[in-house]
């Protein structure tokens, strides 16, 4: 017998109800699947300023700043005792060497000026002069300066009393700074002496080969480290991840120094940039970015 109509009509809020309750009681899929995954996970880093030291480098020997020459006033004078050598420091009035005066007694040689002993010719039973060559050379007062040649375009970068970290082979880091900058260059070479004087007296090894870095002025800007830097054929550029995706800018580059480039432009300070730029990034690759630790 088929259900008359008044009675479905009447069941039907019932099977409404029952039809919702099944509904709700089964969750939905959609909720307990996890959001896969957008794209590869990048350490980025964000973009700082920093200030960089514009320096010039020069090579260079190590002469001494001033010798003394030590010789008597007449001709005719025999060594009769020598009483330091070369390599030995003196002091000033320091005696060193006695000669015989030619009508009978001495004279004693004594150094003007404390330093070191460069040369010596004094030898015992030869004839000393107040002309020729000199009995003593003394480095005065230890001081010695760095002497070097740099081109034409650093030569107008250079002026006295420019702070320099100078490298003496053998010998270490010291301080030093800008005595003298040529006004004139070599025609050939084109290159333009400049004397750097180390500040510290020390004893130091004429003639040794040194290094300067002579600090002309800084420049401060944006800086990034070299790993986040790309090189190649269509130029230099840098991964910024913006909204989660790479962008590529090209960027111009200026000075280094500690592994930090200068950005010069393409970069602002606290853009958000990929650490270690790599070609497997690409423009618009979805990425998740993990900022780097601070150093």
């Amino acid at each position: 017998m088929m259900p008359r109509a008044h009675d479905v009509l009447a069941k039907l809020p019932t099977l409404l109800l029952g039809s919702a309750l099944l509904l709700s009681a089964q969750p939905t899929l959609a909720a307990e699947e996890p959001e896969s995954p957008k794209g590869a996970t990048v350490t980025v880093l964000k973009a700082s300023k920093t200030c960089f030291g514009n320096i010039v480098e020069v090579s260079g020997i190590i002469m001494p700043r001033e010798e003394t020459q030590v010789r008597p006033e007449r001709f005719g004078l025999k060594v009769a005792e020598v009483m330091a050598d070369p390599g030995d420091n003196v002091t000033a009035g320091q005696q060193l060497a006695r000669l015989n005066l030619p009508e009978g007694g001495q004279l004693n040689i004594t150094a003007p000026v404390a330093g070191t002993i460069s040369t010596s010719s004094a030898i015992v039973g030869t004839i000393a002069g107040g002309k020729g060559e000199a009995l003593f050379s003394i480095i005065a007062r230890n001081e010695f300066d760095l002497i070097g040649m740099v081109p034409t375009r650093d030569l107008g970068k250079l002026q006295p009393n420019q702070t320099a970290q100078i490298t003496v082979i053998g010998a270490g880091e010291m301080d030093g700074k800008v005595r003298r900058v040529a006004p004139t260059v070599e025609p050939n070479s084109q290159l333009g002496q400049v004397v750097v004087g180390i500040n510290a007296p020390r004893r130091l090894l004429v003639n040794s080969s040194g290094r300067a870095q002579i600090k002309t002025g800084q420049s401060c800007g944006v800086a990034l480290p070299l790993t986040a830097i790309l090189y190649g054929s269509a130029g230099t550029v840098v991964q910024v991840v913006k909204h989660d995706r790479v962008e590529t800018r090209r960027v111009e580059t200026g000075l280094m120094q500690a592994g930090q480039v200068e950005i010069r432009n393409g970069v602002q300070e606290g853009d958000i940039v990929v650490a270690r730029a790599g070609a497997l990034l690409r423009e618009g690759d979805p990425v998740r970015p993990v900022m780097a630790e601070a150093k």
